[in-house]
């Protein structure tokens, strides 16, 4: 045997014993996830131990009666009314990842919940697979061009992009699904008249967070897609990535639609009058961890990196909102962490997935009190030191 045949044989022997997902490159497979010690990464058990107990100690303070909480949440909005299921929440509950492992789990994982806004982030997704396969050339565009039933019609709504829908400053003007876009979330101050009336803003200039727009982009990719988008989102992310089986995404009662001959339903982009997506705080994690490689899962590029550093980009009205995920800067700025690489989606009732590339870190946290996100994350920040 020669030399350079010996040292090849040993390093194929070596490579034999390496493990399958080297540090940073674990993907679980489906219905399975590895736990490793936190200080196996460096991670100060007893500090992390902390920051789970915070959250523990931290629970939302709004009814576990989501229809409750819901209807409390929103009284001060005209008209406001529950359209879609809701359902009772359970307690706190949260993952943590490092480089893919689960170093830290609290409360029931595997329960379906409501995540209401989170959706949102979900919504973006679909939208970004459209751009990915053509079927949206630019989000530039007018969506009218895709879009020609009327809903998009008039000098205001004909101006409206892909963009403008996509980070909120729309501004929109209309009815969809009984919703009316001026009586969500309107401003303190005015009446019916002020607000009805409200002189309208430049496409792209003003953030405002509104469902009925958001609504009105979930309608818009319907149309787009030509098939109902909780279908995209499993056959195109959730699968491929080991979702479970027992997420739903729905709409309104009242949000159904005929493409091509076939009655569907218009999702919701969040919970606020109900539906929206029900998922568990696993699949939340691995939809996280897709983020968190840029869209890839096992070598598989499922989303394009390009759109997700467009979703991950302070937009011209906000900057601290993207493609509906937020970024830790601007006003949204934790004031106990200076982190401004983090990106999280958020949604009502202390639901949240955060994304943190510098530490190779997934943070899934639901019913936690939202003003407490913050210290929560910097609690868990000084188990890293």
């Amino acid at each position: 045997m020669t030399r350079f045949t010996f040292l090849l044989s040993i390093t194929l022997c070596l490579v034999c014993f390496l493990p399958a997902n080297l540090p940073g490159q674990y993907f679980p497979p489906p219905g399975e996830w590895e736990t490793r010690p936190p200080e196996s990464f460096g991670i100060d058990g007893a500090a992390l131990d902390s920051a789970v107990q915070f959250a523990l100690d931290n629970e939302y303070t709004g009814s576990r009666d989501l229809r409750q909480a819901i209807l409390k949440g929103f009284e001060r909005e005209p008209f406001h009314e529950i359209l879609g299921p809701t359902k009772k929440r359970g307690g706190p509950a949260g993952m943590i990842l490092k480089n893919g492992y689960i170093i830290a789990s609290w409360g029931d994982v595997d329960r379906v919940d409501m995540t209401f806004s989170v959706t949102k982030s979900y919504l973006s997704t679909v939208a970004g697979l459209a751009w990915d396969n053509g079927l949206i050339r630019s989000f530039d565009d007018p969506v009218y061009r895709y879009v020609w039933d009327g809903t998009f019609d008039g000098a205001h709504n004909s101006k409206v992009t892909w963009d403008h829908l996509l980070t909120q400053s729309s501004d929109w003007s209309g009815t969809l699904w009984g919703g009316k876009d001026w009586a969500d979330r309107p401003p303190r101050e005015g009446g019916l008249n002020d607000w009805e009336f409200r002189e309208l803003r430049e496409p792209g200039t003003v953030f405002e967070y509104n469902d009925v727009r958001v609504n009105v982009l979930a309608y818009s990719l319907l149309q787009v897609w030509r098939k109902p988008l909780p279908a995209v989102l499993k056959e195109r992310i959730m699968d491929p990535i080991g979702a479970s089986t027992t997420w739903r995404w729905y709409g309104y009662d009242n949000s159904w639609t005929v493409v091509d001959g076939l009655k569907l339903q218009s999702v919701s982009g969040g919970g606020h009058s109900g539906g929206g997506l029900f998922i568990n705080t696993m699949d939340h994690a691995r939809f996280g961890l897709l983020f968190l490689h840029d869209g890839k899962w096992q070598g598989e590029q499922l989303i394009s990196k390009d759109f997700i550093d467009k979703a991950v980009t302070s937009s011209r009205a906000n900057e601290s909102y993207g493609y509906m995920w937020w970024l830790n800067r601007g006003s949204r700025k934790w004031k106990d962490t200076d982190d401004e690489w983090i990106f999280y989606a958020a949604g009502f009732g202390g639901n949240y997935i955060v994304v943190d590339k510098a530490h190779d870190l997934v943070v899934v946290t639901r019913w936690l009190e939202p003003s407490k996100l913050g210290k929560f994350m910097s609690l868990l920040f000084e188990s890293f030191d």
